[in-house]
């Protein structure tokens, strides 16, 4: 009776188990933006609001596939974060603004998100870091697809 008690109980109550960029992500999110050691990118980005149509001006830093958000540099810890794995990065034009980074999710039922930067070429350096740090995080099934899909001669050791 006690070995079903224990199986019913770990049935009710899962291990889980977490991924090493899942705790140095969470770790990260708890640290000044200062605090994070060599960001792919990092700068003052607007962020679209989409329920009040309104521009919100964030300090941004971006490693490891995961966009941080904060009110400000001198912010004790992240506001929010995004993780990256699978959206697409795309410059868009929104309303007034001439240069728009849009942050299209792997699926609808996710929501896109709009930043923009204080210039095109900022814009650009930031689109160029998002996509270099979303590609570092290629899921592993689309590794191997690619290594499949590659010519016999180029997979042969």
């Amino acid at each position: 009776m006690k070995r079903w008690l224990e199986a019913m109980d770990k049935a009710t109550h899962p291990v889980r188990q977490t991924h090493v960029w899942e705790d140095v992500t969470l770790h990260n999110r708890s640290l000044p933006p200062l605090a994070i050691k060599n960001p792919e990118c990092l700068g003052l980005l607007h962020q679209l609001d989409r329920s009040t149509d309104v521009w919100v001006q964030r300090y941004c830093i971006l490693k490891d596939g995961c966009l941080y958000f904060y009110a400000g540099i001198r912010s004790t810890q992240a506001s929010g974060g995004l993780y990256l794995q699978g959206y697409r990065v795309n410059e868009q034009t929104l309303s007034f603004k001439q240069s728009v980074i849009e942050l299209k999710p792997p699926s609808e039922e996710f929501k896109t998100f709009y930043f923009c930067a204080e210039s095109k070429t900022e814009n650009q350096r930031w689109i160029t870091a998002l996509k270099a740090s979303i590609k570092k995080w290629l899921p592993l099934h689309q590794a191997v697809q690619d290594f499949m899909n590659r010519p016999l001669e180029e997979t042969r050791m």
